[in-house]
């Protein structure tokens, strides 16, 4: 785990004490990706799978995670970040440890999203995370969410 890693996983600890809870650890922010553990035992629920709101909730704090740190990358430090909207689908059940994954937008995005937050002091940014279950590749949960930074 480097510095960002340790410096992120205590934001989440001390800022929304429910990740503590969940057992949800930081596991590496590198190559503009931000990976993110979610244990089963922690976030069980009655069919002996992953609770549903624990899931949703991993998916929001990994693209809360990545745009805080990639935000950090870039010196801006005076915004407040908050989820606007998102949209879950749960193709795959969590049957154990999971991984919550989230990649970098297209240059692009992230060029307007800056350039918008710089003129007006707020700015929208759609990210798309996923979870995998451990030893898996395969999408059980596929996440889009509406992230707003304003001052």
């Amino acid at each position: 785990m480097n510095s960002d890693s340790r410096y992120l996983e205590s934001v989440l600890h001390h800022d929304i004490p429910l990740t503590r809870d969940m057992g949800l650890k930081v596991l590496d922010w590198q190559a503009r990706q931000l990976r993110l553990s979610l244990p089963l035992a922690a976030n069980v629920n009655h069919k002996s799978t992953m609770f549903g709101g624990s899931l949703y909730c991993g998916a929001v704090l990994v693209g809360w995670g990545w745009l805080h740190l990639r935000l950090k990358e870039e010196g801006i430090e005076d915004g407040h970040i908050v989820i606007q909207e998102g949209q879950i689908s749960y193709p795959l059940p969590v049957t154990r440890d999971a991984t919550a994954i989230c990649t970098a937008p297209s240059d692009a995005q992230w060029t307007k999203f800056l350039r918008t937050y710089e003129r007006h002091g707020r700015a929208r940014l759609s990210l798309e995370t996923r979870i995998i279950n451990e030893g898996s590749d395969a999408d059980a949960v596929r996440f889009t969410g509406q992230y707003v930074l304003h001052r």
